[in-house]
């Protein structure tokens, strides 16, 4: 019996894949690496809407060699600008006429530091940005079977399930300043450059538990506006 058990326990380490090797699995299910690297620049048109809550849409676009990041939030009409440029981080916010532009504080920065990476996938450059990826193993999701990566770096953990059959990242979750948001990601389609993405997401957190319906639709390598990264 004990045989067995350590012949089972052999077999399932030995399934393991590498954390880059499942990474590579999901560059080339999605477009191939060489397209990957190519990302300079990316615009995503996002829809929010969940029951009981007014929907909003939301405008992002990055400049990864920049390191500077814009959302566009706008909820009934009224327009929220976030913006994170190098080591600076500021919001407009719209009262009456007039836009009143405050700091955000170095959480906030931090949180759309990580969003310009997120947005695309999570685990781009990890070892150049302080991310450590190891295998937790192979289980069931939702009748399907994963590699999960755990994806670790300062102040953030992510959990990564990705079908073993097709290399698509088909869960997130993330957990960060005591809050954990699960995001199902599905309907992946062809962009324009080459890349294939998710363009539905269903979101969760662990304080709002109610499911927040996202549609996407994104480019990449558009030209940016300098006028974006204006305070």
């Amino acid at each position: 019996m004990l045989a067995a058990l350590m012949l089972m326990s052999a077999g399932s380490y030995a399934q393991k894949l590498p954390a880059d090797s499942i990474f590579a699995q999901f560059y080339k299910a999605t477009g191939g690496k060489n397209l990957w690297d190519g990302i300079k620049s990316y615009n995503l048109k996002r829809s929010y809407s969940a029951s009981a809550a007014t929907p909003y849409d939301a405008v992002i676009t990055a400049s990864i060699p920049d390191q500077s990041i814009h959302k566009n939030k706008t909820i009934m009409k009224r327009s929220f600008v976030y913006t994170v440029k190098g080591d600076q981080g500021w919001i407009k916010v719209p009262i009456g006429q007039k836009v009143d532009v405050k700091d955000l504080s170095q959480a906030e920065q931090q949180n759309m530091r990580l969003e310009m990476y997120d947005n695309l996938a999570p685990f781009i450059d990890y070892k150049n940005r302080g991310l450590i990826a190891t295998t937790v193993g192979t289980e069931t999701l939702n009748g399907v079977q994963v590699n999960q990566v755990e994806l670790q770096g300062k102040g953030v953990k992510y959990n990564l399930y990705f079908d073993a059959k097709t290399g698509l990242l088909v869960r997130q979750k993330e957990s960060q300043a005591g809050v954990e948001t699960t995001t199902d990601l599905s309907d992946y389609a062809k962009s324009a450059y080459g890349i294939s993405y998710p363009t539905k997401l269903v979101e969760l957190t662990s304080t709002d538990k109610k499911p927040v319906t996202i549609k996407s639709a994104l480019t990449v390598n558009e030209q940016v506006g300098v006028d974006l990264f204006k305070r």
